[in-house]
């Protein structure tokens, strides 16, 4: 079962649990607060996807710091073509997944 990591900032409320919807598209997933993701990441030997969960109220500062850590892991992980998705909340952030990767499985067929 692949596996997607979601980063938050460790404030989860139960109606927001991305992790319900990616289990019902077949992902396991592990959430983990921002600041453990890059120690998480190193436990993941190749997440399907990394989905970075902004929250929707998120002040400056933190946007920025989640847009930061966004652009360096699509560096790291390039290699790998892991998609990096930045998302403000729950709403729609599993059809960006969906899509992601239905689209990365698709160029994969075509090599």
């Amino acid at each position: 079962m692949q596996k997607v990591l979601v980063v938050d900032n460790g404030e989860r409320a139960p109606d927001s649990a991305l992790s319900a919807e990616l289990a019902g598209m077949g992902y396991a997933s592990v959430t983990t607060p921002f600041e453990a993701a890059d120690e998480v990441l190193a436990l993941i030997p190749s997440p399907a996807a990394v989905v970075l969960q902004m929250p929707l109220h998120a002040n400056w500062a933190e946007r920025r710091r989640f847009l930061e850590l966004a652009t360096r892991l699509r560096k790291t992980l390039a290699a790998s073509h892991t998609p990096v998705i930045v998302t403000g909340g729950i709403s729609g952030a599993a059809t960006m997944l969906q899509h992601e990767l239905n689209t990365r499985a698709v160029a994969a067929a075509d090599f």
